[in-house]
């Protein structure tokens, strides 16, 4: 199978493709949902296209506590359904579908009361191992285990030692988020699906009752195209209600939106081994470990102001600090925290008490012919989502449609993974690279780490950390905007790394020498040049600002000072 490459040119070419001829599907939203169902339908064989507003996964699912999990929570509210499937799908991504992308990360969970509360949770953990070797995918994660106060302190020096009486330690796994999102789409374009970003859907075109396209408009270069589809599915999460309003359908849920904040620290701020679980009043805190930093989230709480960028409030990060801090022997401060970000997370309303579900449930709808609606769900369970979504959309189609086979479809950079990372110090010696540096490109590339050693060998500048940002080298950024359809410098800065929330400056120290190296592949000027590090510089200061403010209208406000979009 050939590797997209979603550059300038292919972006353009695909736009023009799907105005071309009517399409089987066409979904709309590109996060994890909405790129994994174009995966589930274009490897059934339909002709498939996929568009997105903003960026891949400039939504929800860059903005998650990027965990792949079963939700150990569920179990104590007997959702025993949910937490299966998930630890179904969490066991198929580390062994088939992304294990360049998918790592096992282990949890301590601090133990508060002696003897029933050990038997309590230990139950309820070893009930969640042996719901995931039971489903025959659980078996690449070590077993939990039970420890002693004075080994939990050993293992996580950081806590108090009053904090604990004993403690539980299980694994779960964890990704990049909006990398896995990309992989998804490149992956989708691999096969054949024609996908767009910073296209956006302005309407619906309507045959009588039946939905038979989308009204598309380049945001890029301003225009609009008409796209026909057999079956449209809408998998735009917290903007699922907006979607709907363009037909004119009520629906039979509502979509709304819960905000999670979450912290990036640096390493060396906690010290542990190991992720730390802890409970709150609300729900459950995590500490995880991310790289070279910590991230510490997360806050749920309603919002209703814009949606495109959440806002982190003062009141958020003083609860999360003050939250973590109840266990830890040396608490975090403001000046500890490198980044902050804020997602929404998609949980259903339902209108009457037959469509209302659990939050981390999903629903699939067909609120009018021609038009499936998929909304809910949690990132680990993304799958299945796609999976029936698209089922939904085959019932409206006139033939006969192959099963759903993503389960055996593994992710661009998969194949092969294991055989390059058993060969990472040979290839390390061959590049004239660190190995540590052939491994952080294996974790976050896969098989697909060849090309971007191609580049290097082609400039051996590339080779070389972006300065400010040294866990990333300027080939990373050059790639991003040649082979996976980085239209800004936001979209590398946010979502292709994580410089934004990685570095104290939140990036902006790094902001020019990416911009130059964006450049190269999307033919800026300097005046653009300069446009696109201007916009950030004034993102990053209205996010900063926000966070200082006290409560969600008033950093909403501050956020919003900041436009959207660079202009061409």
């Amino acid at each position: 199978m050939r590797t997209a490459t979603l550059g300038p040119a292919q972006r353009a070419e695909s736009l023009a493709a799907m105005a071309e001829r009517e399409l089987d599907v066409l979904v709309i939203g590109a996060g994890v949902v909405g790129a994994g169902t174009a995966l589930d339908a274009v490897t059934r064989g339909l002709s498939t296209g996929l568009v997105e507003a903003r960026d891949w996964a400039s939504g929800t699912s860059s903005r998650s506590s990027k965990l792949i999990h079963g939700g150990l929570r569920y179990l104590e509210m007997l959702d025993f359904a949910l937490v299966r499937e998930a630890l179904k799908e969490r066991g198929l991504l580390l062994e088939r579908i992304a294990p360049h992308l998918v790592k096992p990360v282990p949890f301590l969970y601090p133990l508060q009361h002696k003897g029933w509360e050990r038997w309590y949770a230990g139950s309820g953990v070893a009930l969640y191992d042996a719901m995931s070797m039971a489903r025959g995918h659980g078996r690449g994660l070590p077993l939990h285990r039970h420890l002693t106060r004075r080994h939990a302190l050993r293992v996580a020096p950081c806590l108090k030692k009053d904090a604990l009486v004993g403690a539980l330690q299980y694994y779960d796994a964890q990704m990049d988020d909006a990398r896995f999102v990309t992989t998804l789409v490149r992956t989708a374009a691999s096969y054949g699906a024609k996908v767009a970003n910073r296209a956006r859907v302005t309407g619906f075109l309507r045959e009588g009752e039946r939905v038979v396209g989308a009204r598309v408009k380049d945001v890029e270069g301003g225009e609009e195209y008409e796209v026909r589809a057999k079956q449209i599915v809408n998998a735009t999460g917290v903007w699922t209600d907006d979607t709907q309003a363009m037909v004119g359908e009520r629906g039979q849920f509502h979509v709304r939106a819960s905000k999670g904040i979450h912290l990036v620290v640096p390493r060396d701020r906690i010290s542990s081994s190991t992720g730390l679980i802890l409970r709150t009043e609300k729900s459950v805190l995590f500490v995880i470990p991310w790289g070279r930093h910590w991230i510490v989230g997360t806050t749920d709480t309603d919002w209703n102001l814009d949606k495109a960028h959440p806002a982190a409030s003062s009141a958020d990060i003083d609860y999360l600090l003050e939250h973590v801090n109840s266990v830890l022997a040396v608490p975090l401060t403001r000046d500890d925290v490198e980044g902050v970000y804020a997602g929404l997370r998609p949980l259903l309303a339902g209108e009457s008490d037959a469509t209302s579900k659990l939050s981390r449930e999903h629903t699939v709808a067909h609120p009018a012919p021609g038009l499936v609606v998929v909304a809910g769900g949690k990132y680990t369970t993304y799958r299945v989502m796609a999976k029936d979504a698209v089922d939904e959309a085959v019932h409206g189609l006139d033939m006969r449609v192959a099963d759903c086979v993503t389960e055996e479809v593994p992710l661009l950079g998969a194949e092969g993974y294991r055989a390059l990372w058993n060969a990472r110090a040979r290839i390390a010696a061959r590049t004239g690279l660190h190995v540590v540096r052939i491994e952080h490109l294996l974790n976050r590339y896969g098989a697909m780490t060849e090309e971007l050693l191609d580049l290097i060998a082609d400039d051996p500048a590339l080779g070389e950390p972006l300065q400010f940002a040294d866990d990333y080298l300027r080939a990373e950024i050059v790639y991003a905007a040649s082979h996976e359809s980085a239209r800004h410098l936001d979209d590398v800065l946010t979502r292709r790394t994580r410089i934004s929330i990685e570095t104290f400056d939140r990036g902006t120290r790094s902001a020019r020498e990416a911009a130059e190296l964006m450049a190269r592949v999307l033919g800026w000027d300097k005046d653009q040049i300069d446009r696109e590090v201007q916009h950030y510089e004034k993102r990053v200061e209205a996010e900063r600002e926000s966070q200082l403010q006290p409560d969600d209208q008033t950093a909403d406000a501050a956020r919003l000072g900041a436009p959207d979009i660079v202009p061409l």
